[in-house]
């Protein structure tokens, strides 16, 4: 009896094991698009006007910087040409 009851347990948990797995698959299947759509809500948008704002300031930025980068490479040729 104690081999019986063992089989049918053991066929009783594979059974239960299954069952999690395909309401876990489901579950992240259909859940998980949801869980984006809640975090994407809770998202801080900046507005057009920010956004502008933000771009005219990254070229500038851009433009300062590559400003600075081609000085250092007319000085660097100038001593270069002194040393040489």
């Amino acid at each position: 009896m104690s081999k019986d009851s063992t089989k049918a347990d053991k066929k009783d948990i594979k059974k239960k094991k299954n069952n999690v797995k395909q309401k876990t698959k489901s579950k992240t299947n259909d859940g998980y698009f949801k869980e984006v759509r809640k975090e994407l809500k809770l998202v801080k948008w900046p507005s057009a006007k920010e956004v502008i704002k933000y771009t005219i300031s990254t070229i500038i930025f851009c433009a300062i910087l590559c400003g600075i980068f081609m000085l250092l490479n007319l000085l660097m040729s100038l001593v270069k040409g002194w040393v040489g």
